[in-house]
């Protein structure tokens, strides 16, 4: 059975070697294979990418949104979805926090490394 690290593993595979600029950008990123289902109905929908990125990589990412979409629906994926992780974490509304807290955790610290990056 194939686990989400190993579909965020495939997917970055893919792009790095289809895409390799594309891919760089995503080495400032924390991707994850988000499941949803609809609660009230119990029906569970495909999984999807999420892209944790920093504001610097949004609009590249949203600008190659079809080739990273393209990617994940042939790995069996329905969507990608991107996410700015410098606002969320800024977002004095949002519970990540408590609700995730280690993915809050990660995406401080990928935040952290971009800045240690840009200096």
């Amino acid at each position: 059975m194939i686990t989400e690290s190993d579909l965020v593993q495939q997917f970055t595979i893919v792009i790095n070697y289809y895409e390799p600029q594309l891919g760089e950008c995503l080495r400032h990123c924390y991707i994850k294979v988000i499941q949803s289902s609809w609660k009230k109905h119990c029906v569970r929908s495909l999984p999807y990418i999420g892209i944790y990125c920093p504001d610097s990589m949004i609009a590249i990412l949203k600008e190659q949104k079809d080739v990273l979409k393209d990617v994940a629906q042939h790995l069996g994926l329905a969507e990608v979805v991107c996410i700015n992780a410098s606002r969320l974490l800024r977002d004095p509304q949002s519970k990540l926090k408590d609700a995730h807290p280690r993915l809050w955790l990660e995406l401080h610290w990928m935040l952290t490394q971009e800045q240690e990056h840009l200096l």
